[in-house]
C-alpha cells in the first residue's frame, strides 16, 4: 500500500504557472510514485481550473471558510491527482493568482490561510473518499500556515514539511489579523511566527514544520547567512538540524531536444542539427548574421536575476560578434534599457516581453549560451534547460546555479567535466569578464563542443531528488 502525502501550493503545472515553483509541484507526484508515495496536490480553484479536471468529485466541504462556503474538488489532470479548493469569495478574481493591475490583493493573507486551513482539516479528518495524508508538504509562504494549523488541531500522527523556493517572499500580515487568520496569540512571539511586529506565514512554517527543505544544497547554506536569509537567517540557524537542501530536477519528458515537438530535433550525437534551430531563431527575431555566440535570456527581468547589469555590457559583446535574444517581463527600467539596446542594434539584439512556453523551447534550442547572472538563485531551472539543450549556461556562483554548472576553468576542461561558465562576483565587472570568456570559449570549437555534450549528458531528472524526498518523508516517522 502506498503512503500518502498532501502537497499544498499556490500553483502547479499544468494548471497554472507563474514561476519555477509550479514546475516543481507538478513534477513531484510522478517522481515520488516510483518510491511508493501517493501525492495529491491541493491548490486554489482559480477561474477556469475546475473545467480542466475529468469528472471532478466533491471530496470535502466547509460552510464558512474564511468568509464563505467552500468545497474541494478531486480529480486528475494530466496524470496528477489534484484537489482544487473551490471558494469563489477568495479565488474568483479577474486578475492573476496573487494580484491584479492595482497590485497585490489586500486579502492575500486570508486567501492562503484558507488553503492551509483546508490542508490541516484534510489531514485531521481525511477526505470523503477515505484518503488521508501521513505527511503535509507545504510550499513557500502560501503553504506556511499549514504546519501551524496542524499543531493547533492537535494532529499528532501527521508530519509536516515546508519547502522554501524563494525566501524573499514571506507572506507578512499585520498583527491585527490574528483573529481573522485563526491564529493563537500565544504563538505571536519571536520564537513563533512574529516577525518585526507582523505575522509571517513563512516564518510560521519554518518554526512549526517537522522538516524544512530548500531547492538546492548551496541555497540551504546561503539562507543561514545575513546576505541571503532576508531576516530569517537566525530561524534557519536554530533549525539547521532539520534543514535539507534537495536540488530540483527537470521533467526530461518535456525538456528533451530529441523529442521536443516545438523544435527541429537533435541530440548530443547530432549537435550539428542544432544549427537549424539557431538559424530559425535568428530569423524569428529578425536578426542579421551573428558570427559569435547567440546568447539567450528567458527570465523575469529583475535585479534578483542580475539583469540590470546586462544592458551596459551589450555594446562590447555585440561588437565582438555576439548576439542576444530575450524573452521575459518584469522591471520596466530593465525592459526599457534592453529595448534601447535593441533599438541601437536591431540586427544583433531581439526582445519579446511576456512569456510563451513554446517560444521558450525554441529559444533554448536555438541559443548558443543562456545567461543567468542572478544575485541569488534558490535553484534555477533555466540553466538546467540550457544544459539539456546544449545551450551553455553562463551563471553567477550562487544557489542552485553553483550546484548544477561546472565552470570551464583549465582543470575542469582538462578533466573533461566542464559544462559552463561560472563567475563569482555578481557585478558589472564580473559579468563583463564572463561575457569575454564566453566569446573566447565559443571560438574554441573543440572545447565548446565538449561543454555542450557534457551538459547534455548531465543527470538532471528527478531520480536522485525524488529519492531524497522519499527518504526525508520516511525519516520523519523514525
Amino acid at each position: 500500500m502506498k503512503r500518502r502525502v498532501l502537497s499544498v501550493a499556490s500553483e502547479c503545472v499544468p494548471l497554472l504557472k507563474t514561476g519555477g515553483l509550479a514546475d516543481v509541484v507538478g513534477a513531484l507526484p510522478k517522481a515520488l510514485a516510483v518510491h511508493g508515495w501517493d501525492m495529491r496536490v491541493l491548490m486554489p480553484a482559480y477561474p477556469g481550473l475546475a473545467e480542466t479536471m475529468k469528472r471532478p468529485k466533491v471530496v470535502w466541504t466547509d460552510t464558512d471558510l474564511f468568509g464563505g462556503p467552500a468545497q474541494v474538488l478531486g480529480g486528475r489532470v494530466e496524470g496528477i491527482d489534484v484537489l482544487l479548493l473551490d471558494a469563489p469569495h477568495l479565488y474568483a478574481r479577474d486578475g492573476g493568482p496573487y494580484s491584479d493591475d492595482s497590485g497585490d490583493y489586500a486579502d492575500n493573507p486570508e486567501r492562503f490561510a484558507a488553503l492551509c486551513w483546508a490542508a490541516a482539516e484534510i489531514a485531521r479528518a481525511g477526505l470523503s473518499d477515505g484518503w488521508r495524508p501521513e505527511v503535509v508538504h507545504a510550499h513557500d509562504w502560501q503553504g506556511g500556515l499549514a504546519p501551524v494549523y496542524l499543531r493547533q488541531a492537535g494532529v499528532e500522527d501527521v508530519r509536516s514539511v515546508i519547502t522554501v523556493h524563494n525566501i524573499a517572499f514571506q507572506g507578512r500580515a499585520g498583527a491585527d489579523k490574528l483573529d481573522a487568520l485563526r491564529l493563537r496569540p500565544d504563538d505571536f512571539t519571536s520564537e513563533g511566527f512574529e516577525f518585526w511586529g507582523d505575522i509571517s506565514a513563512l516564518k510560521a512554517g519554518l518554526v512549526m514544520a517537522d522538516a524544512i527543505t530548500t531547492v538546492s544544497p548551496t541555497y540551504a547554506n546561503e539562507l543561514m547567512r545575513g546576505e541571503f536569509g532576508m531576516g530569517l537567517e537566525g530561524v534557519l540557524q536554530a533549525r539547521a538540524g532539520v534543514l535539507h537542501g534537495i536540488l530540483n530536477g527537470v521533467d526530461t519528458d518535456v525538456w528533451s531536444p530529441d523529442t521536443d515537438p516545438a523544435i527541429h530535433p537533435y541530440s548530443a550525437r547530432t549537435l550539428s542539427e542544432k544549427r537549424k534551430n539557431r538559424a530559425a531563431l535568428i530569423k524569428e527575431f529578425g536578426l542579421g548574421p551573428v558570427p559569435g555566440p547567440l546568447a539567450v535570456v528567458v527570465s523575469r527581468l529583475t535585479t534578483q536575476k542580475g539583469l540590470d547589469l546586462l544592458p551596459d555590457r551589450l555594446a562590447e559583446f555585440t561588437w565582438r560578434g555576439g548576439g542576444l535574444v530575450v524573452l521575459g517581463s518584469g522591471g520596466p527600467e530593465i525592459e526599457m534599457a534592453l529595448r534601447h539596446q535593441a533599438d541601437l542594434n536591431p540586427r544583433r539584439i531581439g526582445i519579446r516581453t511576456g512569456y510563451d512556453e513554446a517560444l521558450s523551447h525554441r529559444i533554448f534550442a536555438g541559443g548558443d549560451a543562456v545567461l543567468v547572472p542572478s544575485r541569488f538563485e534558490p535553484c534555477g531551472l533555466t540553466q538546467m534547460y540550457g544544459l539539456r539543450y546544449g545551450t551553455v549556461p553562463l551563471v553567477a556562483a550562487t544557489g542552485g546555479l553553483a550546484d548544477t554548472v561546472i565552470d570551464a576553468n583549465p582543470a575542469a576542461v582538462s578533466a573533461g567535466v566542464a559544462t559552463g561558465i561560472v563567475f563569482h562576483t555578481t557585478d558589472a565587472l564580473g559579468l563583463e569578464q564572463a561575457l569575454r570568456r564566453l566569446i573566447a570559449l565559443y571560438d574554441d570549437t573543440k572545447t565548446w563542443r565538449q561543454l555542450q555534450r557534457n551538459g547534455m549528458k548531465a543527470e538532471l531528472d528527478w531520480t536522485r531528488s525524488s529519492a531524497a524526498y522519499a527518504t526525508l518523508y520516511e525519516g520523519l516517522f523514525e
